[in-house]
């Protein structure tokens, strides 16, 4: 059996490379991926894996984004350490839906689960994750301003004057270029999906950048890199090891 990985925390992968290999030695894990750019760029040149573990929360945003972007036609175990994303579409007709820290009875189920189905339980299932995906993107029809409750008014921001989105767990930041800071009741992968993607770069769990209000890239000692913007941040804006090459490619692309 081929397994494709794609998880961004490096704990969390190696522990899941080690209980595959010690459930079932044959299985041949092919790659560990942790953003939904890198997948896309896997899948399109090499072939498929026979079965997908894939975190939900990704470090540029929601897995569902994958199924706008290329088509998907395998079967798909999900994994995340909330299960307020534990959504029904899972129980029916999904491969599995797994909780962290992966238990191993849990993950011997699922590959049992995976060795049992045929044909048509596939196709059924892709049917139901397409249903997942956020709403598609034609004509490039991205938000050209954001508009964001304040008290007992909305305020109009418009999307070229945003210079980050900052998101923790318990509340999320829009940063203007003249350095202002507003709450914005929404998270970051319902943003990011909504945004010109030519424009808006999803660094990490914590940021959404603007391509315009990058000032200033800094190689940081462990290969990882530092964005310098016009604005005070709550924490320093870093680009993974593993990402920078596509966030450098992203900056000089069209």
């Amino acid at each position: 059996m081929k397994v494709l990985i794609i998880e961004d925390e490096t704990t969390a992968s190696e522990n899941l490379v080690e209980m595959l290999k010690e459930i079932d030695p044959s299985i041949d894990v092919l790659q560990v991926l942790e953003s939904v750019q890198q997948t896309v760029r896997w899948m399109n040149t090499n072939p498929e894996p026979d079965l997908i573990f894939m975190d939900i929360h990704l470090s540029d945003g929601s897995a569902f984004t994958l199924f706008d972007q290329i088509d998907v036609q395998i079967p798909i175990v999900f994994t995340t350490a909330y299960d307020q994303y534990a959504l029904e579409a899972f129980a029916v007709n999904s491969i599995d839906y797994l909780l962290k820290p992966i238990k191993t009875v849990d993950l011997t189920r699922a590959l049992e689960k995976f060795r049992k189905w045929g044909k048509n339980d596939v196709i059924t299932y892709l049917e139901q994750m397409m249903k997942l995906r956020p709403g598609h993107k034609e004509n490039n029809e991205y938000k050209q301003a954001l508009l964001i409750p304040s008290k007992d008014k909305l305020l109009p921001v418009h999307i070229e004057d945003v210079a980050c989105i900052y998101s923790t767990d318990r509340r999320t930041q829009v940063f203007l270029r003249d350095g202002k800071a507003l709450d914005y009741n929404r998270s970051l992968d319902s943003i990011i999906g909504s945004l010109d993607p030519t424009q808006f770069f999803r660094a990490n769990k914590q940021y959404i950048v603007a391509r315009d209000s990058v000032l200033e890239i800094i190689i940081w000692f462990d290969n990882r890199l530092l964005l310098r913007l016009p604005v005070e941040l709550p924490e320093p804006l870093f680009i993974s090891k593993n990402r920078a090459s596509e966030f450098k490619n992203w900056m000089t692309s069209k």
